[in-house]
């Protein structure tokens, strides 16, 4: 049976330097030394932890941590704490800094990968064990394809990407510098198009490619289907959670945040920071504007403007939505009344 613990390190930093290093507020003895961060719950001496959702709050009477990330409103005297108005990324912050980028794997190509002769890969860049790099493919500088990752035939991957195992990049995809796949995505995956005939459906070639910008990050098990005709395109700075599917021709703006089991049907555009929360499903050929938000498990059977917060099935505008779902908890009882007068009628 497992028991919640916390992950020192070998780096110890006092408080007072974390405050500098974050721009946080220092709220108590920066002597302190950290080297270790963990969840409220479980982190013990030397640890540094925080809250940012008041749910959590409960827990700093008990905590045994040695410090706390806070945001400024929030009343604590009993431990050392780093204020900020954002206390998430001072954490993400703390956590970069304790935790250091473990070494790279060794630069080169492993014995046992295969690469074409005509394919391009940076001196520093790393391809391990079991992978497999086409005919008219450039990896880039720094660039580390971990194991058993395949990369098809006139492939593009930019600097500093990290690739890891059971990867799939498929011919004539572009993928930018700073780019992370987690294990088993898939990139460039036919699009899903088929017509029908009178000797059944005949499957439409798909010729197309896909375009994943900088600094995209790409969870496990997620699939995106190069374009029919044309590009699949990410933006720069997208996030992309585990196990999404994103069809062909789909076109998605720069910093977007796509959470896990999300459907995005072909030709559909996402403007820039767009929000689509676990299991929203879109239908095809319709626009999210910009900064518009989805709700969890909605469903989107039409364009939304810039802007908009969308819940439901189908998608309406989240107010809208909350007043639909008082009228229905009130039905049950309705029902009784209408019942009593027609039979008192």
């Amino acid at each position: 049976m497992s028991t919640l613990k916390s992950r020192k390190t070998d780096t110890r930093i006092t408080l007072r330097e974390l405050a500098d290093r974050t721009n946080s507020e220092l709220d108590g003895d920066g002597s302190i030394e950290i080297c270790g961060a963990a969840t409220i719950t479980a982190a013990t001496t030397g640890d540094i932890t925080f809250v940012a959702n008041e749910r959590y709050l409960k827990f700093l009477a008990t905590t045994k941590a040695s410090a706390v990330v806070l945001d400024r409103q929030v009343p604590c005297t009993h431990l050392a704490v780093l204020r900020h108005d954002n206390p998430y990324l001072v954490f993400a912050e703390v956590v970069d800094i304790l935790y250091p980028t473990e070494a790279k794997t060794a630069a080169g190509i492993d014995d046992s990968a295969i690469v074409s002769a005509d394919a391009t890969v940076a001196p520093d860049a790393c391809i391990g064990p079991l992978c497999r790099v086409g005919g008219g493919t450039s990896i880039g500088r720094n660039t580390r394809l971990i194991s058993s990752v395949y990369v098809g035939e006139n492939v593009t991957i930019g600097e500093n990407c990290l690739l890891y195992p059971g990867v799939a990049i498929l011919n004539d995809c572009i993928i930018g510098n700073n780019v992370i796949i987690h294990p088993s995505g898939v990139i460039g995956s036919d699009g899903f198009g088929f017509a029908e005939s009178d000797k059944g459906l005949k499957k439409v070639k798909q010729i197309g490619w896909v375009e994943i910008g900088d600094d995209v990050e790409i969870g496990a098990g997620t699939t995106i289907d190069r374009g029919a005709l044309g590009p699949t395109k990410v933006g720069k700075g997208t996030k992309i959670d585990n196990l999404v599917q994103i069809a062909h021709n789909v076109e998605i703006g720069n910093n977007c945040i796509i959470v896990s089991q999300v459907g995005i049907s072909g030709s559909t555009k996402l403007g820039n920071s767009v929000i689509l929360a676990g299991q929203v499903g879109i239908v095809g050929h319709v626009e999210i504007g910009e900064g518009a938000v989805i709700g969890a498990q909605s469903g989107v059977s039409k364009s939304v403007g810039a802007g908009k917060t969308m819940f439901g099935y189908p998608a309406r505008e989240i107010m809208q939505m909350k007043r639909i779902d008082a009228c229905l908890t009130k039905l049950p009882e309705l029902f009784k009344r209408v019942k009593k007068l027609e039979d008192e009628s």
